[in-house]
């Protein structure tokens, strides 16, 4: 049995994408008459990672590493990762060693760069994935390591060198087949209104605050009910530390037409998919989803000196292509966006108001996606990787 090792972890966003992956390459296997694939995977050693993968049910065997972060700036934490960094080398290399796997695929993540490295000096082919519109520092070191760089966005090549570029491979975000077949009403059902939509009914607004919750977004929301509710179902998912930090308002009828709730996992796409409009920050993977589902959206990306822009880039991108209005930020041609305020936050809304509006940015958004799906596109690259061997 050829066994495949997967690494990316520290956050969702470098695990379920890799899991999307690794969901079509054991189909793309059966459907072939392959023999399975093993499927290995090294995490962080942070439990988010153990979590997801465990509950996922699709890898074989789990391996967590120490993991160092890699700062662009002066901090003593510089000087105790390297340790830590040094010490995922070494694991990484021997559990490379000791599964001898015939390809590894890297989702990214502080996490994934020893493994590429390890699997570098042991001739052990590498791809790795990039799902921002900008490369992150850890795809920039695993490019080096790696036979391809998968990208995202179109405009993503850009940011690589002439040589490197050739290398570069543009296939989208991996997105979960769950959010290919949600269903609006059983995500209206869920959140207990009726499965179909009643004439003069509000908008529903769905307020995307992460897991454990976007400060800036949540204080927003919060503070601007009175007006919001007059014209919108606003369903809001907090995150957990926010729910923890404020219980009076997360009590049922806190405010007419205000729907909290901490976490939303299993039923989000169901959820996604019956909304209106989304509000969130920009991360890459949620925005895939949202394409996925032909949203609307109104972002407002997570910016300042703790981040490289990432976000920035990606609410751009949306905005360029008319999906998106971005508050906060910059738009497609660079300018400075409207305020995440509660004036821009009005505007935004007061456009999204009009159904013709919101069915054309919901079809620019869809339009972002590809036609394949980019799982399935990563996984007939490795599939072909591997079976060239």
């Amino acid at each position: 049995m050829k066994k495949i090792v997967f690494t990316g972890g520290g956050t969702g966003g470098h695990i379920y994408p890799g899991l999307a992956v690794v969901d079509e390459l054991k189909k793309l296997s059966s459907d072939n008459g392959c023999e399975p694939f093993e499927i290995i995977w090294i995490a962080s050693k942070k439990k988010i990672d153990r979590d997801i993968i465990e509950k996922a049910g699709t890898v074989d065997r789990l391996y967590r590493v120490p993991c160092g972060k890699l700062r662009r700036y002066l901090s003593f934490e510089n000087f105790i990762d390297l340790f830590r960094i040094a010490g995922g080398f070494f694991a990484s290399f021997f559990i490379l060693l000791k599964e001898k796997p015939v390809f590894l695929f890297s989702k990214g993540g502080f996490v994934s760069v020893p493994p590429c490295i390890a699997a570098r000096l042991l001739h052990i082919p590498v791809f790795t994935h990039e799902c921002d519109v900008s490369p992150g520092l850890a795809t920039r070191l695993n490019a080096k390591s790696a036979r391809k760089v998968l990208v995202s966005f179109d405009k993503t090549p850009s940011f690589f060198s002439e040589d490197k570029r050739k290398n570069v491979v543009v296939t989208g975000n991996p997105v979960r087949p769950v959010f290919y077949s949600a269903d609006a009403a059983k995500g209206r059902e869920f959140l207990g209104f009726n499965s179909i939509p009643e004439a003069g009914e509000k908008p529903l607004l769905l307020v995307a605050g992460g897991s454990l919750g976007a400060q800036q977004i949540n204080t927003l929301v919060t503070e601007n009910l009175d007006w919001l509710c007059k014209s919108w179902k606003v369903v809001h998912q907090t995150g957990a530390l926010w729910a923890e930090e404020h219980p009076e308002m997360m009590e049922k009828g806190y405010h007419e037409d205000y729907y909290p709730y901490a976490f939303i996992y299993a039923e989000m796409p169901d959820v996604l998919k019956a909304a209106d409009v989304v509000l969130s920050r920009a991360g890459a993977n949620f925005l895939w989803e949202a394409s996925v589902s032909a949203k609307p959206l109104i972002l407002i990306p997570l910016s300042g000196s703790g981040t490289r822009g990432d976000q920035v880039d990606n609410a751009a991108l949306f905005a360029s292509k008319d999906a998106a209005i971005v508050l906060g930020g910059r738009d497609g041609d660079g300018n400075v966006t409207a305020p995440a305020d509660e004036d821009g936050l009005r505007s935004a809304l007061e456009k999204f108001s009009n159904c013709e509006a919101r069915e054309k940015a919901g079809k620019a958004s869809r339009s972002i996606m590809p036609d394949a799906k980019p799982a399935e596109t990563i996984a007939k690259l490795i599939f072909s990787e591997v079976n060239d061997k």
